[in-house]
């Protein structure tokens, strides 16, 4: 895919983005760790089809988002097919990370199998290609009826090996307002057409609550970025394609999709976010 040179609006839940080879579609809005069913539920009626799942690490923070997609799925069986769920393992030996894929199917009943297989956290040349060779074969054989694999990247040199040599059919990065490193060290590294999408993850980890802003004593008149304005910032970038969220409770579900329809940020205001995270996470980690 060719990314424009500048963003003229970003994606809404109602887009589809191809998951590299896979023949699967989704949504640019992927809807992580929540604590509310009846959020998931919201997401799935405002046009969002790709849910994040652990398989281990931090397995009860995402009950709520298992209990919502057995929600989603009970007595919908046609469902099954209009969603794609990614499960995560955070598991560096290969041979244990299909026991957590698994362990996911029985427990959301009506799930059947999972879409896509995902490494979570690589952060070593160790670790990732054994679990990337590991996954590639699982696909291959059909294994828990996975079509896609992918990685969450603490590395960025990893990521951009990983999109060099087209090894994964998604890959989630980190990039915010007080981690821009990707800047410098990960977007001008990416080819001009990709045949996979970009995801973000921590993009509201950078925020300065209205509590951190009174603390610092600034004028009245600045601007105070909402936690939406955080997932805006991250997709004015071309280079991503979508946002991993966590949105607690369904009208969160709407807050974020009015937000998208304002647009990309200016370069100012970006700039303006960097530089206000800073004040509160300084020094700006990159």
């Amino acid at each position: 895919m060719m990314a424009p040179a500048v963003r003229q609006a970003l994606p809404k839940a109602t887009d589809r983005i191809t998951l590299g080879k896979s023949g699967l579609h989704v949504s640019p809005i992927c809807l992580g760790m929540t604590m509310s069913p009846e959020t998931v539920i919201a997401a799935y009626d405002a046009g969002v089809n790709f849910f994040f799942v652990t398989g281990d690490l931090h397995w009860p923070m995402y009950d709520g988002i298992r209990k919502g997609l057995a929600k989603l799925l009970d007595g919908n069986p046609s469902r099954r097919d209009e969603v794609v769920v990614g499960v995560v393992s955070y598991l560096d030996n290969p041979l244990f990370a299909a026991l957590q894929f698994h362990e996911v199917i029985g427990e959301v009943p009506g799930l059947q199998r999972v879409d896509l297989l995902i490494a979570g956290a690589v952060s070593s040349d160790q670790s990732f290609y054994p679990r990337v060779d590991a996954m590639a074969r699982a696909r291959a054989a059909g294994q828990n009826g996975a079509r896609a694999i992918g990685a969450t990247f603490h590395q960025r040199s990893l990521a951009v090996v990983s999109e060099q040599y087209d090894m994964l059919d998604i890959r989630f990065i980190r990039y915010n307002s007080a981690h821009p490193g990707a800047r410098r060290d990960l977007f001008p590294y990416f080819r001009s057409v990709r045949t996979s999408p970009v995801f973000n993850f921590k993009s509201t980890m950078s925020q300065v609550t209205p509590q951190m802003f009174e603390a610092l004593n600034l004028p009245k008149s600045y601007w105070v970025p909402d936690v939406c304005d955080y997932y805006r910032f991250v997709l004015t970038r071309p280079e991503i394609d979508g946002v991993l969220c966590s949105p607690m409770h369904p009208e969160e579900v709407q807050q974020l999709a009015r937000a998208l329809e304002k647009g990309p940020l200016t370069r100012e205001e970006e700039e303006y976010m960097i530089w206000l995270s800073s004040l509160v996470h300084a020094p700006v980690l990159t």
